[in-house]
């Protein structure tokens, strides 16, 4: 499966986009990236080895979180994990535009790839 790695966070997975593991479910694939990538696993985890609150993970375009299974979810080869972590905070007005259009442009990309 394919786990896709926020910007922000690629600087702890040797600035890759996107990391191929080999697992059963969304806990083993989560534990065979941060085995690869170790520095990772404090961004993601807390102490207890819990997904952290600000971090959302979506097994394809489903929210982890609201899975019955949540990170027990069986995984196949061909499934995405992306994990996104929550941006708080405020901008300049003058960036709200600019902002706008990227997360249109996000949106028409996560369209795009929905057809594949």
């Amino acid at each position: 499966m394919t786990i896709f790695i926020p910007t922000p966070l690629r600087v702890f997975a040797a600035g890759k986009d996107a990391v191929e593991v080999n697992a059963a479910t969304i806990a083993g694939a989560l534990d065979e990236l941060t085995v690869a990538y170790p520095d990772l696993r404090k961004h993601l985890f807390t102490s207890e080895g819990k997904v952290r609150a600000f971090v959302n993970i979506y097994l394809n375009d489903e929210d982890v979180r609201y899975l019955p299974a949540k990170e027990a979810t069986l995984v196949s080869p061909g499934d995405t994990l992306s994990i996104i972590p929550s941006i708080a905070g405020g901008c300049h007005p003058g960036y709200r535009t600019q902002i706008r259009r990227r997360i249109a442009r996000a949106e028409r990309v996560i369209h795009i790839n929905e057809g594949l």
